[in-house]
């Protein structure tokens, strides 16, 4: 069964590049693409104003209460975002998020009306020791998965490192994260590769067969190299 590509644009604790809101921008769907962009709180307004797909970074599982900072899915969808994000690594790491933390967001987005984009993936010492499948697999498996939702790989040792895995270990990885989805919704889930994606190296990425799209970092603040990313699925999937 055809999965329609999905390149989504993470701008993390950064302002929207100026060119995103122009009517050839770089972050619009293609023909046979979608994308979504995932900015900070302050530029939703003006994304979903422009007529960008949108989604939030992050969203508390809570409608309301005492949790200075946050804001709810609730909250999310009534701005008129369709997606949100769920467990990026940055979140595990920086705001120790754990996999029932995770889930909560995602069940919570779904009971909203919203699109989860759930991140999962392992760090170098997990995969030196040869722990990644058993660490991506507890991840995973805990996960509304019965539901339509997105799942992007992340190997964290490959963000903002150098690093990167190659197309093979990736699809290696995509190919087993799949076999642990229901098989009701194994060949319609998309699963998106989220590890230093280039203009270069996309193309390499997405030719892989369980690589749906990916979800592509500080790249995706230089208009010119995401539109490149998003022409190098064009190219590999359609």
């Amino acid at each position: 069964m055809t999965r329609t590509p999905l390149i989504a644009a993470n701008w993390k604790m950064n302002p929207a590049p100026p060119e995103a809101f122009n009517p050839d921008s770089a972050y619009r769907p293609q023909s046979g693409i979608e994308t979504i962009v995932f900015p900070t709180f302050l530029d939703v307004r003006a994304c979903l104003e422009a007529g960008l797909p949108t989604g939030a970074q992050y969203g508390h599982p809570d409608s309301t209460g005492a949790h200075t900072g946050d804001v709810s899915m609730t909250m999310i969808k009534k701005t008129g975002c369709q997606f949100v994000l769920c467990g990026h690594s940055e979140r595990r790491r920086d705001h120790g998020e754990k996999d029932s933390d995770v889930v909560a967001q995602a069940e919570s987005a779904l009971r909203n009306g919203l699109h989860p984009v759930i991140c999962v993936g392992e760090t170098a010492a997990e995969r030196k020791t040869k722990r990644h499948k058993q660490v991506v697999e507890r991840q995973v498996r805990v996960l509304p998965l019965r539901e339509m939702v997105t799942i992007a790989y992340e190997p964290v040792w490959a963000i903002g490192t150098g690093v990167t895995p190659t197309p093979e270990q990736a699809q290696d990885m995509h190919a087993f994260i799949r076999s642990l989805i229901p098989e009701a919704r194994r060949e319609t889930t998309r699963i998106l590769y989220g590890g230093s994606l280039t203009a270069e190296n996309a193309a390499e990425f997405f030719e892989q067969p369980d690589i749906d799209g990916g979800l592509v970092g500080g790249a995706s603040l230089k208009p010119d190299v995401f539109r490149a990313i998003v022409l190098a699925a064009v190219q590999t999937k359609s």
